[in-house]
């Protein structure tokens, strides 16, 4: 267990593909089917996850869930690369999902602070959010955490017969103490 929330029935855990695949993939497609907070269209499959996980294993991003007393997955964070160039090593986007069932019981927040602690922890300097710009519950969460909107890229998807603008929130952290080209 790394922490609990003020509702002690909830824990953060790191999360592995044995265990929460599944619950991960519902989230995903859910999320795909019924809201522009992903811009895909077709569902994902297990086969996906295990890539997926994969991928977080190489580059050492964390997936942290929020788990109920029973160990039902409830909601969960990651990050991964922002731009994969060498000189962005510093910087993460960041991703947080929470079951429709499971919201306004402060998980995103909970989840989103173990993400900033972990990224100052693992060095890195930037945390960006790119959001949906309809998503203003999304958006007053970042921005409570300190994030500051740093753009909107207007029209840069299309889904459920309209445009979407993205809305671009960045958390400058302290870390690294010595950064290095290279």
């Amino acid at each position: 267990m790394m922490s609990t929330s003020k509702n002690s029935a909830v824990k953060l855990v790191d999360c592995n593909e044995q265990a929460h695949a599944e619950a991960i993939l519902a989230l995903f497609n859910h999320t795909i089917a019924s809201s522009t907070a992903l811009y895909d269209y077709e569902p994902r499959t297990l086969a996906f996850m295990h890539g997926w996980f994969a991928a977080k294993r190489a580059c050492n991003c964390p997936v942290i869930g929020a788990v109920n007393e029973q160990g039902d997955l409830l909601a969960f964070a990651s990050w991964g690369a922002f731009r994969d160039y060498p000189a962005n090593k510093y910087t993460v986007e960041h991703s947080v999902y929470v079951r429709d069932d499971c919201r306004r019981q402060g998980l995103a927040r909970m989840l989103m602070q173990e993400l900033i602690e972990r990224a100052r922890k693992a060095d890195m300097h930037i945390l960006m959010g790119v959001i949906d710009a309809a998503n203003s519950g999304s958006i007053a969460l970042h921005e409570q955490l300190g994030f500051i909107h740093v753009g909107t890229l207007p029209q840069i998807g299309f889904k459920f017969g309209h445009w979407l603008d993205a809305a671009l929130y960045q958390l400058i952290l302290d870390t690294p103490l010595r950064p290095i080209d290279g």
